[in-house]
């Protein structure tokens, strides 16, 4: 739910919805447009981010730290410009006086999160009375008081479902997200009817400008153009170019052919099995990167490290005497073996690496030379003067594109008298400053080139084992102690992660200490570390989450007793809330692509600090501080609703087991609820832009999945019974190669090196 969330509450390719109502409203048609898509039968499972793991808090706090820091820049840089173009004589839509949306709010304990709760459980009781696709649905409701993450929460009832007796193991399941773990998680369930849908990536997607809320130029490069008419009336000023977002499939069935052919061994020493071969695989991608350790610094998914796991993996395995894995447990000294064979070949890594990174500025380079010799020496200048086509990403000179903007500057030399006045047939450069009599001239510079950012560590030459540790760790490489302490954390993170996939979070307290990862030629001697958890931990409160995730900026979230924990210089925990922080590029170029140095958020110092505000918190705070759990609705034609009915006639305290005959196969334990939603009661609508629900005929309950002893290990297996789907791939088809020998892969239209090309609704218009 998350993943709709976000686009709803504030779009980047579409003005932004102007209250939290209409975000509301926003959020009801994008789940609208989903189901239609979709059509589930049984299930539909709505799953919002609650209180996640420790592991997973220091990525949700490092990117509100990111985002609250970048707001505000961002929100300066456009005052600043805003200030500039006006100065100058430029035009500019009048500035809306509203409170900007801050996004952070979009996490559990939030007044914003209860509210979309009220909302989501008034839409599911709208939907189950008045729309007939909802008409013989389960609808399960998982908001934000229910700890875990969204899609984690999803995959745990799958896991706990398949344990059942009666489940139909050819149940068909549609995920909709766009994270890349998602395809994990699907193959992790080895369900052989799971599919992905999600937003189709459209690259260079166009997105209006902050100032004049105008397409084709950034908030930097905005000049206060005057907007032209859209329509004859104008009628079209807020409807943005493009077509309504569109979604695509990814069937993991195919992907599991792929695999299959990928991963096919002969002359093994064990038996084959292409479930344990997937597990394997899903292991190794977490070298690679994911949201609860950095990735290995030999290996970018960008320079193939996939590929070159897989190529280890087979020529490794045969020694191992076994699979990687097994349901989610991990065999260290096989693990061990794959990690040393990769710390063999990382010193070629890194200086291929550079290599391939010299050739693309050598490339570079020489592409702009000949755009500079292709360039025209003048170029007329004034409205009707011609233009170069096919020019539009180059950094090639432009004629005046502000009149007023060149007026200012005309007027400004002339008073200052520091230039002399320019004629009447001058003509200035894009950034007003005046060219040559008739046209403009070609800068002799190179407006491309951009300083590069310092790497200190320099993995290409020798000594960037000691160097890396020096610089990232403050130790030096001959410090084993250390050195095995960051491996054995990574170990632990490996193991953490991978139980967390197949079955369920082992510790909601475990964290990965560090901000950078080790060596893979550093993991020697794993074979016998310890990959158990501390048992019995239990999640963070949703406010006490708050405290460790937020930023001092985004304290108007929380209690003001609590907010001053943020910002008073005496508070005991005041370090965790820098002002600002650094951002150590780690040999990328953007920011965004770097490492923030926040600190690491001690959870014994943070409790102790809450300890003392705790009786501050009113009765409403102290509810939207307690954890919650799932809830069950149906409507009047379901066969569930009136054993339901039932259970609240006779006002039942235990939890009651649901028929499975009477919801699909579903199982688990169903107990009342307060402010129920009940037959013939009225439904008030949160949203005062939508009726309210007089004739309500859905019921809802509390809901539980089947529960099992701690030790208990679901098995990653197929179940007996699981009939795959037909075959995709075609007889032939894998053996395929391209004119480099490589192996075949699918590719959109004729030609694997053109960039696919979209149409809008309007082009479609257009050519029909």
């Amino acid at each position: 739910m998350n993943g709709i969330i976000h686009p709803c509450t504030h779009p980047e390719d579409k003005p932004a919805p102007k209250n939290e109502d209409e975000m509301m409203v926003a959020i009801f048609e994008y789940i609208d447009r989903l189901f239609n898509i979709v059509r589930p039968r049984r299930l539909l499972y709505m799953a919002i981010d609650g209180v996640a793991p420790r592991a997973k808090m220091n990525q949700q706090r490092s990117r509100r730290f990111r985002a609250s820091k970048e707001g505000m820049e961002g929100a300066e840089e456009k005052q600043r410009i805003r200030e500039e173009i006006l100065a100058k004589g430029g035009f500019l839509p009048p500035e809306e006086v509203k409170e900007r949306f801050d996004s952070n709010c979009i996490t559990p304990g939030t007044e914003f999160m209860d509210n979309l709760a009220k909302c989501l459980r008034y839409y599911i009781a709208d939907r189950l009375n008045n729309d007939p696709g909802w008409k013989n649905l389960t609808v399960i409701l998982s908001d934000a008081s229910a700890p875990g993450e969204g899609e984690h929460k999803i995959m745990d009832y799958i896991r706990r479902q398949r344990a059942q007796p009666n489940h139909d193991p050819n149940t068909h399941h549609c995920l909709c997200g766009a994270d890349a773990d998602l395809i994990m998680l699907g193959l992790a369930t080895h369900e052989p009817n799971f599919t992905i849908i999600r937003e189709e990536f459209k690259p260079n997607k166009p997105k209006p400008c902050g100032l004049c809320n105008q397409f084709g130029h950034e908030v930097k490069d905005c000049q206060g153009i005057p907007r032209e008419k859209q329509g004859e009336h104008d009628q079209f000023a807020d409807c943005p170019p493009g077509s309504e977002q569109e979604f695509i499939f990814i069937r993991l069935n195919v992907l599991r052919e792929y695999l299959e052919k990928e991963l096919t061994m002969a002359s093994l020493p064990f038996t084959f099995d292409i479930e344990r071969s997937i597990d394997d695989w899903v292991f190794m991608c977490f070298f690679v990167g994911n949201d609860f350790l950095p990735h290995l610094p030999s290996l970018e998914i960008r320079e193939g490290a996939i590929d070159r796991l897989v190529g280890i993996y087979k020529n490794v395995v045969h020694k191992t005497g076994g699979y990687l894995t097994e349901s989610g447990y991990v065999n260290l000294q096989r693990v061990q073996m794959i990690m040393l064979a990769v710390g063999e070949v990382e010193d070629s890594i890194f200086k291929k690496r550079k290599d391939d990174e010299e050739n693309f500025k050598r490339r570079q380079k020489e592409k702009r030379k000949r755009m500079k010799r292709d360039q025209p020496s003048f170029i007329p200048g004034g409205q009707f003067s011609p233009q170069a086509l096919g020019r539009g990403n180059r950094s090639s000179p432009q004629a005046i594109s502000n009149p007023r903007q060149a007026a200012y500057e005309m007027r400004m030399q002339d008073k200052q008298n520091t230039t002399p006045s320019a004629s009447p047939n001058t003509s200035f450069t894009s950034d007003g400053t005046p060219s040559p009599a008739g046209g403009i001239k070609r800068k002799a510079e190179d407006s491309d080139s951009e300083p590069e950012p310092e790497d200190n560590i320099r993995l290409w030459e020798s000594g960037w084992k000691q160097r890396y540790y020096k610089n990232k760790f403050d130790v030096d490489v001959t410090d084993e102690k250390f050195r095995h302490k960051v491996v054995r954390s990574y170990v632990e993170g490996l193991c953490w992660v991978l139980r967390y996939y197949y079955q369920g979070c082992a510790s909601w307290k475990w964290f990965y200490p560090f901000h950078y990862a080790p060596f893979a030629s550093d993991f020697e001697g794993i074979a016998d570390l310890p990959s158990d958890f501390e048992k019995d931990t239990k999640p963070f409160r949703p406010l006490e989450q708050l405290m460790g995730v937020f930023p001092a900026a985004s304290g108007n979230f929380l209690p003001l007793t609590w907010r001053k924990l943020m910002t008073d210089p005496e508070s005991s925990i005041i370090d965790f809330y820098p002002e600002d922080f650094a951002i150590d590029l780690n040999g990328k170029k953007f920011a965004w692509q770097g490492v923030a140095l926040l600190p690491f958020v001690d959870e014994r110092r943070l409790r102790a600090a809450l300890e003392e505000v705790y009786p501050d918190l009113t009765p409403d705070e102290n509810r939207r501080n307690s954890l919650g759990g799932d809830i069950l609705f149906v409507g009047k034609h379901h066969s569930l609703c009136d054993f339901v009915l039932e259970l609240y006639k006779s006002n039942t305290t235990e939890p009651m087991d649901i028929p499975p005959e009477l919801c699909h196969g579903i199982q688990g334990k169903l107990t009342l609820t307060e402010n129920a939603v009940l037959p013939d009661e009225t439904v008030q609508s949160p949203v005062p832009l939508l009726r309210d629900l007089t004739q309500n005929s859905a019921i809802c309950i509390n809901f539980k999945d089947p529960q099992f002893q701690d030790d208990f290990v679901f098995k990653a297996v197929m179940l007996p019974g699981a009939k795959k789907p037909a075959t995709v791939l075609k007889p032939g088809d894998w053996e395929k190669t391209n004119n480099n020998g490589r192996p075949w892969r699918p590719q959109l239209g004729f030609n694997r090196d053109r960039r696919p090309v979209h149409l809008d609704q309007s082009a479609f218009r257009t050519l029909g």
